[in-house]
Formats: C-alpha cells, sequence, structure tokens
C-alpha cells in the first residue's frame, strides 16, 4: 500500500536517541519496567491482530510479533519506520510496518483485537481523536492499551522544566493524569478496567538501581508519582 498520508519527525527523537537511551544504565532499567507492565496488560496475543501505534523503532512490535501475534505499525516519522523495518527483518519477522499519523489510521473499522500505543499522547495537544481513531479500528471486544507519561512526577517535572529552557522535544510534551487517559477512553466508547503506575523513582542512575525493585509495591498503593501510566480499555461488544 502506497504511503500518502503526511508525516513528520519529532526533533530530537529518532532511531539513535532510542538505541542511546536503551543503551544507558536507568534506560535499559525504566524500559524494562514499562515493557514489562504493557506485556502484561496486552496478555496473550497468540494468533491476535495487533496495532502498534507510534511503533518507533519497532522493539515493541517485534516481540509482539515473536508472541505470535499477526502485528502492523504505524509511526509519523519515516526514520522510524525504516528502522523498524531493518529490525523485523533481522529477527526475521513479517510485520507490516507503515509511515501514518495516529490521527489517521490506514486501515478499515473493526480490524484489529490488540491496539497498543505506547509514549505518542505526550506530543499530541489534543488527543481526543487519536483515542477516537484507536477505538475505530478495534474489534468489538478488543483491548487498547496506552503507555503514557506520567503528570505528577518528577520526570514530567524536569521535562516541563527543559521545554520552558527551549527543547524543542519537550516544548511539545503533554502530560495526562490517569483521571484523563479514562476520560479520553470513555468519550472514545471504550471502558476504561485499569489505569496502573510505574517508574516511580527519580531520573538518576542510582536511584533506579536502588528503587526499581519496590516499583510494583508503590503501583498498589497510587498512579501519582508515577512516570509512566498504562491504560487497558475494552471496546464493549453490541447487545442483540
Amino acid at each position: 500500500m502506497a504511503e500518502t498520508e503526511p508525516v513528520c519527525d519529532l526533533p530530537s527523537l529518532d532511531p539513535a536517541a532510542y538505541a542511546s537511551w536503551r543503551g544507558s544504565g536507568i534506560g535499559a532499567i525504566t524500559e524494562a519496567i514499562e515493557r514489562r507492565l504493557i506485556l502484561e496488560l496486552v496478555g496473550d496475543v497468540a494468533g491476535r491482530r495487533v496495532l502498534d501505534v507510534g511503533c518507533g523503532d519497532g522493539a515493541l512490535a517485534v516481540e509482539l510479533s515473536q508472541r505470535g501475534a499477526a502485528v502492523a505499525g504505524i509511526d509519523s516519522s519515516r526514520a522510524m519506520i525504516e528502522a523498524a523495518r531493518r529490525l523485523a527483518e533481522r529477527r526475521r519477522v513479517d510485520i507490516d510496518f507503515r509511515a501514518a499519523t495516529a490521527e489517521r489510521l490506514p486501515f478499515p473499522a473493526e480490524q484489529f483485537d490488540v491496539v497498543v500505543a505506547v509514549t505518542i499522547l505526550c506530543f499530541v495537544e489534543d488527543a481526543a481523536p487519536v483515542f477516537r481513531e484507536m477505538a475505530r479500528v478495534l474489534r468489538p471486544g478488543g483491548r487498547l492499551v496506552i503507555g503514557e507519561l506520567g503528570k505528577w512526577s518528577s520526570w514530567a517535572a524536569t521535562r516541563r522544566m527543559r521545554g520552558w529552557l527551549g527543547s524543542p522535544l519537550w516544548r511539545r510534551g503533554r502530560f495526562r493524569t490517569a483521571r484523563e487517559l479514562r476520560a479520553l477512553a470513555s468519550q472514545a466508547g471504550l471502558e476504561a478496567t485499569a489505569v496502573r503506575g510505574a517508574v516511580y523513582y527519580p531520573r538518576f542512575g542510582v536511584a533506579a538501581r536502588l528503587l526499581a525493585p519496590f516499583d510494583r509495591r508503590l503501583a498498589r498503593i497510587t498512579t501519582i508519582g508515577a512516570a509512566f501510566l498504562a491504560l487497558c480499555a475494552t471496546r464493549p461488544v453490541a447487545r442483540t
């Protein structure tokens, strides 16, 4: 399928930036915690059709494919899509990667059993159209899993400060609460079943190593202070 959707790149966010983050000590710890939470909420994907919205360099899409899903992935950055295709080729998995925007997904309605989107809404001013699009391509009974940057955390405070100091990336940053994510899901006709927090430590390598083992305990208490929030919602099945 030809890629006709206009696409764009976020400043300072490219495949090299992803690789650098994962290669750092705190990045590796944080990525593992976030990935574990997303995969727990996604559940068993064997034999299911899954869409990764904002797939980046394809790491999550490839893992979902290796778990038995039929995966498609979109990203607004052509550089990310090319990196994702190279990764899929190296891992020998077949994934339908396309350059497109989350506001206009290039798929018919009710195509996917699971839609997952990790840290894309933080760069979207109005998230409602994105939620509606993701709900549109979900089959009745399908599951949406969103991973986002939490509003009330030390990480968000630092990123807001960087935006005020001139960072072109974090000038665009938008941080949301658990209540806001639930409301967005409801407005799109979805039923939120869970919002869970993760990454409660400050952005320091030593803190991450010391406090990461306690992350699950804090998540059972509150989402306040979580740098990462994950929402799980379902599309209701129409009653007959």
